[in-house]
């Protein structure tokens, strides 16, 4: 198990508005633990209320994104402590949705089991190009059942349901084409294109982002009627804002936009 401090089991660096988190077990290749899943709680509690953050990124230290559960900690737990440690994972996924900062995870290598669902979880997603994602609990008589709400909410049903049910692995070019990652770089370029896609994001408007960003998924959620019925409603208030304001006079105007702090 892991011996080093809870403080080092995640690492967090803000700068220039872009907070970045790394999951920092890379001899374990980066494997969830239970401290370090309470301290990514943590970490997305405190940026939420931190507007000195406008992008999160996260990233795996070494050559490993995440490998998903440890799960020779998860053995010598109790079965009582290992439903909490699933609740308490549970609880940072939706954090990471909740959070009203966009989220891009830089897949810097392998991403399988709750890695993979890690990966699907946040907003966006860029991977290196030797990246391999897999959901492969059920080649250890473990359905990825939390992976599954991730994963079935990103790819198409059926690839899916052969990811989770094969076990099979996919390659980084293979996750771009069923939608698991939004961008595919070389491996010595992750991080960089990570902070690129960060920095565009930044130069966005701040709340009609936070807005938009809990609208996208509010409306996922919701029968075609509904999803409408907020969308409008969202829109119309939307415009009202003084980003929105703003926006459409420079638009008219012919000139940049100057956002509101």
């Amino acid at each position: 198990m892991e011996s080093a401090p809870t403080a080092e089991l995640l690492l967090r660096h803000d700068e220039d508005g872009i907070a970045t988190l790394t999951l920092n077990r890379p001899r374990q290749y980066n494997a969830l633990c239970r401290d370090l899943v309470l301290a990514m709680e943590r970490n997305l509690e405190a940026i939420a209320a931190d507007p000195s953050v406008r992008v999160v990124i996260v990233t795996g230290a070494g050559s490993a994104f995440c490998a998903g559960h440890d799960l020779k900690e998860m053995r010598s737990l109790p079965g009582p402590e290992v439903e909490a440690l699933f609740e308490a994972c549970s609880r940072a996924m939706q954090r990471l949705v909740a959070l009203p900062q966009p989220v891009i995870a830089a897949v810097n290598g392998l991403a399988t089991a709750a890695g993979c669902q890690l990966a699907a979880q946040c907003d966006l997603a860029v991977a290196s190009s030797d990246a391999r994602f897999a959901v492969s609990g059920i080649n250890l008589g473990l359905f990825c059942s939390t992976p599954a709400v991730a994963l079935s909410r990103n790819v198409g049903r059926k690839r899916a349901a052969e990811l989770l049910f094969t076990g099979d692995f996919i390659d980084a070019e293979t996750a771009l084409d069923w939608g698991l990652v939004n961008r595919v770089c070389p491996a010595d370029r992750v991080a960089e294109t990570a902070r690129d896609l960060a920095r565009r994001l930044i130069a966005k408007p701040r709340e009609s982002l936070a807005l938009g960003k809990a609208l996208f998924y509010r409306q996922l959620e919701q029968g075609l009627a509904a999803a409408y019925e907020d969308a409008t409603r969202t829109i119309a208030c939307n415009f009202g804002e003084p980003a929105a304001v703003e926006g459409v006079s420079a638009f008219l105007e012919k000139r940049p936009p100057r956002w509101p702090d």
